[in-house]
């Protein structure tokens, strides 16, 4: 839970006040005049504005010297409220510049040199030693504390930079796949084309088939196409190029065909999993078994690196409007993953977690990823097989 500012500023200026209310009470066995009522309120007036120390650190600095100097003035205790004084300077120092802080330290001292001599002190030197000792190590305090703070903010910064990154160049390389898959259909739509113009004359059955099927395939890569460009214009990725300097990929994308030749693949690195599939299997769209293929790739691939030895299940269903996916590991790391040959591990299918969402709201699906009760990690992946669905869009938890 995170706390407002102004309420962390109030309760900090809690301490040198009740400080400087025990510091009060003990004034007269001190050898200092007692507090009167006139007393008190100056007080008040300098520990309370630390209160809003966040919000005008120099006029809370102004506000607290002045009140402590009247204070002093007066005659009372100047020790009373001098750890207001502190706090004061400490804020100015974490949240201004050097110069600003040098005159605000240079006034503290000032006051303090002008209690000295008000009190007619007899440990002058003593005096003059905190007046300059006191504001220099505040200011040095505090400018630790400024340069945290802009690291902090620099830091954030970087990482969400980085993350933006990340999603661009995992859409980037799902854009690369998907021209693979526009393209299978392109081909379709051709052969069926030549296959129309040859027979239109001879065999209108034929013809008409050709048609219908140039139809399907057309409607398919137009979704597909919607797709990827809906999810590349969320943001504005400054020129990047979807073909990139590798070009398009030599390999046939891969599908659920291919699941098993994968899963034995993680079984050869050394985990043993069991894959089972639920429900009548049936065509689908190539994006949509490559967005399972991935996913499931991506996940037996964290068990190699993060779980050797694991056991993990691998469960394909087909339902009514949709597929769904789970891949989930025991979390046992015995020492089953000896002997893993990196060669034969399946290559990264993504930036993680990035990945795996980029993937689900792609084709509007619902991934849910973390840990389990009865311990291991789990990924469930549920997309929809018709356009209708798969306007839901995306969830993802972890």
């Amino acid at each position: 839970m995170r706390i407002r500012p102004l309420t962390v500023d109030g309760l900090t200026a809690l301490a040198p006040t009740t400080v400087a209310c025990l510091l009060g009470a003990e004034a007269a066995t001190q050898g200092w005049p007692p507090l009167d009522a006139f007393a008190w309120t100056l007080v008040a007036l300098t520990n309370l504005p630390l209160a809003l120390r966040g919000l005008a650190p120099l006029t809370v600095f102004v506000v607290v010297h002045l009140s402590w100097t009247v204070y002093v003035t007066l005659g009372y205790w100047p020790v009373v409220n001098s750890p207001a004084a502190m706090v004061a300077l400490y804020t100015v120092a974490a949240t201004r510049s050097n110069r600003v802080t040098a005159v605000c330290a240079a006034l503290m001292g000032g006051v303090w040199i002008y209690a000295g001599v008000i009190s007619d002190s007899d440990a002058m030197a003593s005096v003059v030693g905190q007046a300059i000792g006191y504001p220099l190590v505040l200011w040095r305090f505090g400018y630790a504390a400024r340069r945290t703070a802009e690291l902090t903010v620099r830091l954030r910064a970087e990482q969400a930079e980085r993350a933006r990154r990340e999603v661009a160049e995992e859409r980037v390389r799902i854009a690369r796949e998907l021209h693979d898959v526009v393209a299978h259909h392109m081909a379709v739509i051709n052969v069926q084309a030549g296959l129309a113009r040859f027979v239109f004359d001879s065999d209108a059955r034929t013809a008409r088939e050709a048609l219908t099927t140039i139809g399907d395939a057309g409607g398919e890569a137009l979704a597909e196409l919607r797709r990827m460009l809906g999810l590349l214009r969320a943001d504005d990725l400054d020129g990047t190029d979807g073909a990139g300097e590798h070009g398009a990929a030599t390999e046939p994308t891969p599908g659920l065909d291919r699941l098993e030749e994968m899963v034995e693949r993680v079984r050869a690195g050394g985990v043993p999993v069991d894959l089972r599939v639920h429900g009548e299997p049936r065509p689908l769209p190539p994006g949509v078994q490559l967005c399972v293929y991935r996913v499931v790739q991506e996940a037996l691939t964290n068990v190699l690196k993060h779980a050797p030895g694991a056991a993990a299940a691998v469960e394909l269903a087909y339902r009514a409007g949709e597929v769904a996916v789970s891949i989930t590991d025991d979390g046992h790391t015995e020492e089953r993953g000896r002997g893993v040959d990196p060669d034969r591990m399946p290559a990264p299918g993504g930036h993680g977690l990035i990945g795996m969402r980029e993937r689900a709201k792609l084709y509007g699906g619902t991934i849910v990823v973390g840990p389990r009760r009865e311990g291991g990690f789990g990924v469930h992946l549920t997309l929809p097989t018709s356009e209708q669905a798969a306007r839901r869009g995306d969830t993802v938890t972890g």
